[in-house]
């Protein structure tokens, strides 16, 4: 059975201007219950993570200045967002939501959270609404616990994971791979195993002949026994913030790539959904909704 991290948390309320980008918590399940692809029973609502787990991925000092609320003015705006506990809450539920996925996947093949993909926040940084890194603390977790010893993480949101490189810049058992535009957000990067700039502007044809290339490199260099997807859909053309020009049929053709990658291999999967910023909600929710459906139709 498909398993998929949501809770209601996920849609924390947050100032006007932040609003809009959180409707997508909602409204991903509750398309996918419309359109039978999935039922209640495919949703499980994550605990809050233990804080000796945070502490495998972030620094203790950066752990207790969220906790306590501290941070200062600087290292706030930062991050886009008013600190508040109920976002830190939020946070710790979806990293929980991301390990539990690991298990499920490993059961059943692939596994998802409908929030996730908080990859720009490092060790000891918050940044671009991230404030904790979902995949790095369970793919830590993962290591810590010996579950798995190579580790790969697929990231196609159009942002680079910056805080995910840095996170893993001398671990060799995680190997990162980030596809992302050039000149987009996050202006300083990180050094990612593999990074892929792109220029602005780039369409299908040239994106998912370069991508199918790129995994076949990444996967031979990586020798995974486990990979996280981060499925961001602000590729599209229809994206206020992502610069390239994906049509929907691309995007769900690059979800399809990966996934299949991953089961010519027999390689568990967990995916985070990351970015998605176009005008039109609906925009947003059927392309992420499109990755859910593949995932379903290739492993159910």
């Amino acid at each position: 059975m498909l398993k998929i991290a949501y809770d209601s948390i996920y849609a924390h309320p947050l100032p006007e201007g932040h609003r809009f980008p959180m409707l997508k918590y909602e409204l991903i399940p509750l398309q996918l219950k419309h359109e039978g692809i999935i039922t209640q029973e495919n949703l499980y609502a994550p605990d809050i993570l233990d804080e000796e787990i945070v502490l495998l991925t972030h620094e203790k000092q950066y752990w207790e200045k969220l906790k306590n609320l501290s941070l200062t003015y600087q290292e706030e705006k930062r991050t886009g967002f008013p600190l508040s506990a109920q976002l830190v809450e939020r946070e710790l539920r979806i990293a929980q939501g991301t390990i539990d996925g690991c298990f499920y996947a490993i059961e059943n093949g692939v596994a998802f959270n409908v929030a996730g993909g908080t990859h720009h926040a490092g060790s000891n940084w918050g940044e671009g609404f991230c404030l904790l890194n979902d995949q790095a603390i369970a793919a830590n977790y993962l290591i810590h616990k010996q579950i798995s010893k190579s580790i790969l993480i697929v990231d196609l949101d159009v942002h680079q994971g910056n805080g995910t490189a840095q996170i893993f810049q001398n671990n060799p058992q995680v190997f990162t791979f980030s596809v992302h535009g050039d000149k987009n957000f996050p202006f300083r990067k990180e050094q990612s195993d593999v990074d892929v700039p792109l220029p602005d502007g780039v369409e299908d044809d040239e994106y998912l002949t370069m991508l199918d290339q790129k995994l076949d490199e990444v996967f031979d260099k990586a020798k995974p026994d486990f990979v996280f997807y981060l499925s961001g859909v602000d590729v599209l053309a229809t994206d206020k913030l992502g610069k390239l020009a994906l049509s929907p049929a691309a995007c769900q053709k690059r979800d399809e790539m990966v996934f299949k990658k991953c089961l010519a291999q027999q390689l568990p999967v967990q995916v985070s959904m990351g970015g998605g910023y176009s005008p039109n909600i609906k925009d947003i929710v059927d392309a992420h909704c499109n990755t859910f459906k593949v995932a379903n139709d290739l492993y159910f």
